[in-house]
């Protein structure tokens, strides 16, 4: 799940193709693989430790390098990165890092690809302008039967817990569809990754503070703790937060919102046949029908919304 800013798109600038294509890349693959390095590193790591650590450590590299290029953050965009954190990070993230101990990697890309719904519905809360048209109202109408049919699927039904966690991944997918309306209505000006930074170190010290109150470092055993894990949590950090953000940001600045945003399609693609393949992880007929209700859905909100406002671009 990208970091929403409310910088705009730049006009496309010439860049060499290679890295283009691995910027791409990164978005589209590594983004959706971090599902699966989820599950692995919470299989030993307590969840909240586990997603504070990461968000912290990538905030703190990202705040240092943006601090030895000479951004200097404002007192006004700690404030704003304080509540970015808390909706992206301490909700957004730590109910998927907590759900994955329980619902498979790729059932939970599937339920978080929903968010350009709850993207819709929150904003025009916010707005109080409730426009509509056929296609805006079918693929909200699809997405949420989708959604729907997710939670009738036999997997939530395996074991004690699960729909209860699967529950938390679509609240989670909720707020961190606030946290993007909240971001573009912020109006914060400034480098993207600096305000990312931020938001990451508040979210990540959000989350560790969450896991010492629930007790988790008291029943962490270090010797426990697999090289999978640590791998996992590695992986995590570096490419999940630091190098695919990064790729975004920069992504962000030479094309179309639009363009960019086929990582919404291809991430819970990746996140389903990473777990099939790596975790051995059911693919069921129910769970693939409600993955194409739930794509499809996405673009015809995604449609929908642009013939309401074909002059606006958003990410």
């Amino acid at each position: 799940m990208p970091v929403e800013t409310p910088s705009p798109a730049k006009p496309a600038l010439h860049s060499p193709l290679i890295l283009v294509v691995l910027a791409f890349l990164a978005i589209h693959l590594v983004w959706g693989s971090t599902y699966l390095a989820i599950r692995f590193a919470v299989e030993t790591i307590p969840p909240f430790i586990a997603v504070g650590v990461r968000q912290f450590t990538a905030g703190s590299l990202l705040l240092l390098w943006c601090l030895a290029k000479g951004e200097r953050p404002t007192r006004q965009q700690w404030r704003a990165s304080a509540v970015i954190g808390f909706f992206f990070f301490l909700l957004g993230h730590g109910t998927l890092h907590w759900a994955e101990q329980k619902v498979p990697s790729g059932l939970c890309a599937v339920i978080i690809a929903s968010e350009p719904m709850w993207v819709f519905l929150m904003s025009a809360a916010a707005e109080r302008k409730w426009r509509m048209n056929a296609t805006l109202g079918a693929g909200l109408i699809l997405g949420l039967a989708g959604v729907g049919l997710l939670f009738q699927g036999k997997t939530l039904q395996s074991a004690p817990g699960v729909l209860l966690a699967a529950v938390a991944v679509l609240i989670g997918a909720i707020a961190w569809s606030v946290g993007i309306v909240y971001s573009r209505r912020s109006h914060l000006s400034g480098n993207p990754v600096l305000l990312s930074a931020m938001s990451l170190i508040s979210g990540g010290s959000m989350l560790l503070l969450v896991s010492g109150i629930f007790g988790e470092w008291g029943r962490v055993s270090y010797a426990a703790i697999s090289p999978r894990s640590v791998w996992a949590l590695a992986y995590l950090i570096v490419f999940g937060s630091i190098a695919s953000f990064t790729a975004y940001n920069w992504l962000m600045e030479r094309y179309s919102p639009t363009l960019v945003a086929t990582h919404t399609y291809v991430n819970p693609v990746v996140a389903v046949l990473l777990g099939w393949w790596l975790a051995g992880e059911k693919v069921t007929l129910n769970m693939g029908v409600a993955a194409a209700m739930i794509l499809a859905a996405i673009l015809l909100v995604e449609r929908g919304g642009r013939v309401l406002a074909p002059a606006e671009t958003t990410g």
